[in-house]
Parts: structure tokens; C-alpha cells; sequence
């Protein structure tokens, strides 16, 4: 067994809508969905959590950890054509009054999740779907090798 220093290893403490995406995708793997982090699907948008179930079916969540973050967020309605459904996961403490009633409802913490209110699906083209898929898979897995070997990440 290899011996870790752990004086090398850098504490990293997440932030608070990295806590909620964490609950969000435990959440969600429940539902058979799977996930990725910090995804970017097209130049200028990067969606918090993607998520691709069962059926290919693409979910994307937004993490809000306060009014203020909501609230400088103007890119959002950006996010709705590259999925079936949009969400927002917010705290407990979150005044979800100030959310779009036609989205997805997440209440997270860092644990878990629950989804509140289910959005109409909106449908994506065959085209969409397909380039998201392929986008999805390659993110997640040059991110496993690049947990693999670090010179992968590095080079990236």
C-alpha cells in the first residue's frame, strides 16, 4: 500500500454551490442519472451540474447558494436549449419565490437532495442530443484519466 503525505496534499474546502452540486448528483444517481461537474457545452456557457439518464434524457441544474449569486447569474436562459429539463438546487434558506415557476425546483446540501417541482420537458434535436452526449462522455472520462494520471490533465 502506498504511503500519502498528506502535509503534500492540498486542503481544498468547497464552496457552497459546489456542496449543493455534490447533494444534487447523489440526488440524482438515485433517479439513475448520471453527472458531471462544470460542464461547458458551447463557448461562453458552463452549466453547474449535467446530468444524463437512463434513456438519454439530458438534465441540466443550476446551483444557487444566495439571492446575490441568482441574481448575477444573466446566462441562465442560455442553458435551456441544451437540455430536456432545467433545474435550480438551492438551500433550504434559499427564497425560491425569486425563481422562473416554469423551472425545475432542487432543495440540496451537501448530502442530498430532493426534487421539489419536475419541469415540462422540452425535447432536444437528435443533432443536440447527440454532440451533448459526445461531449458529456469525453469530459467525464479525460477527467478520469486525468485523476489517473496527472500529466493528462497537465498537458490539457
Amino acid at each position: 500500500m502506498p504511503i500519502i503525505n498528506d502535509d503534500l496534499m492540498p486542503e481544498i474546502t468547497p464552496q457552497p454551490g459546489q456542496l449543493l452540486a455534490r447533494g444534487v448528483c447523489r440526488h440524482l444517481l438515485s433517479h439513475d442519472f448520471v453527472t458531471v461537474e462544470e460542464l461547458v457545452p458551447t463557448s461562453g456557457l458552463r452549466v453547474d451540474v449535467m446530468a444524463l439518464g437512463p434513456k438519454g434524457e439530458i438534465w441540466v441544474i443550476e446551483c444557487k447558494s444566495s439571492r446575490a449569486d441568482f441574481q448575477s447569474d444573466s446566462k441562465w436562459q442560455g442553458y435551456l436549449e441544451w437540455c430536456d429539463r432545467f433545474f435550480w438546487a438551492v438551500d433550504t434558506e434559499f427564497p425560491t419565490e425569486l425563481l422562473p415557476p416554469e423551472s425545475g425546483l432542487i432543495i440540496a446540501d451537501g448530502y442530498g437532495a430532493e426534487i421539489i417541482r419536475m419541469p415540462e420537458e422540452t425535447k432536444l434535436a437528435a443533432a443536440r442530443r447527440k454532440v451533448l452526449t459526445h461531449k458529456f462522455a469525453r469530459t467525464t472520462a479525460l477527467r478520469l484519466q486525468g485523476m489517473r494520471d496527472p500529466r493528462v490533465g497537465a498537458a490539457r
